[in-house]
């Protein structure tokens, strides 16, 4: 059992710099997401792509931005639980809340801010045959969630885009065999990268493998081989141990629609006083929430997880009064 003050559900940008805002009120975090690291979009699907409209920073990359957000809940000690979806949750007799992960973690908190982002991800799924016969840990892995279950392996890597580019160079280092299919000539991914794969390939550290997909795979209980085919019609069979298509997220509502919250074009509708929903003590902030004149912007968000962290220390101590302290003269306390 798992015991905070807030558990914020998302670890994106919004949610992480409420665990700051939250900090400076002296409340404990427990941050939950279906990733496998924290970041969200940012450390996902483009970790290297600028960010221009981050105050303070002309230009920052979303992946440092995620770093930097890190460094600046260090001192308060947050907890993550990564890798897991919140399925469902109960209030409480004395207004708490218990929360339940995919995986079976239970979470009581006082407060809930949820900082979903668009909702939780879930994996584009190419058209490939028997793909989903070789899920659940049979071979296909749409996440690289442990690069040392890859060590010393064959894996075939499919996509264009920043995570194929990155766990290509990457994996080149720790699997036996990485090959690299593209549908394309082209990537989609930062430019660095894919020079990097085309050194390695050059080296014949890997294989690239360019205007071509993935179309079969094969093996009776575990993935032993896979079809590439051509766009020319050619196909060729190979002899692999995983199978890791990277075509990006696509978000969707999730649990969370079932939840008993007022939705708006399944958004989370809120009372902008303190972003909380219509069930008192459960907040939402970011991409997820919907009010007039909602501009989906991460500063935006920052805003709002910082009013909702006000409203949800209401919540938590009825009681108490809060006078607001600047970091300019009180500096940043720990926990």
């Amino acid at each position: 059992m798992i015991s905070t003050d807030i558990c914020i559900i998302g670890a994106g940008p919004v949610g992480l710099f409420a665990v700051f805002e939250a900090g400076l009120l002296k409340l404990r975090c427990h941050v939950v997401d279906a990733l496998p690291q924290p970041g969200g979009q940012l450390t996902e699907i483009y970790p290297k792509k600028p960010i221009y409209d981050i105050p303070g920073y002309p230009e920052v990359l979303a992946g440092d931005l995620v770093d930097n957000l890190m460094k600046q809940i260090e001192p308060f000690h947050p907890t993550f639980t990564l890798g897991e979806r919140v399925e469902r949750f109960a209030k409480l007799d004395d207004g708490s809340f218990q929360l339940y992960t995919t995986d079976g973690t239970e979470i009581q908190c006082k407060a809930v801010a949820i900082a979903g982002g668009l909702g939780s991800f879930e994996p584009r799924k190419p058209a490939v045959e028997n793909l989903e016969r070789f899920e659940s840990g049979k071979g296909v892995h749409y996440m690289v969630r442990d690069p040392e279950h890859f060590r010393d392996k064959k894996i075939v890597i499919a996509g264009g885009g920043d995570s194929a580019l990155d766990w290509t160079n990457f994996l080149a280092n720790v699997a036996a065999d990485v090959t690299l299919v593209h549908r394309g000539t082209t990537f989609r991914g930062a430019a660095d990268s894919a020079e990097k794969v085309k050194t390695l390939a050059e080296a014949g550290k890997i294989k690239l493998v360019l205007s071509s997909n993935v179309t079969h795979l094969h093996g009776d209980d575990m993935l032993e081989q896979v079809t590439i085919t051509g766009n020319n019609g050619e196909a060729v069979t190979v002899p692999i141990d995983a199978f890791v298509p990277l075509f990006g997220l696509t978000p969707k509502l999730g649990p969370i629609g079932d939840w008993g919250l007022e939705l708006d074009n399944d958004a989370v509708v809120v009372n902008t006083l303190d972003y909380s929903t219509s069930l008192p003590g459960v907040y939402a902030i970011g991409d997820i929430n919907t009010y007039p004149g909602k501009l989906k912007l991460i500063l935006c968000g920052f805003h709002e997880a910082a009013l909702m962290c006000q409203g949800a220390f209401k919540y938590i101590y009825p009681d108490k009064k809060y006078t607001l302290k600047y970091t300019t003269v009180n500096g940043v306390p720990t926990m």
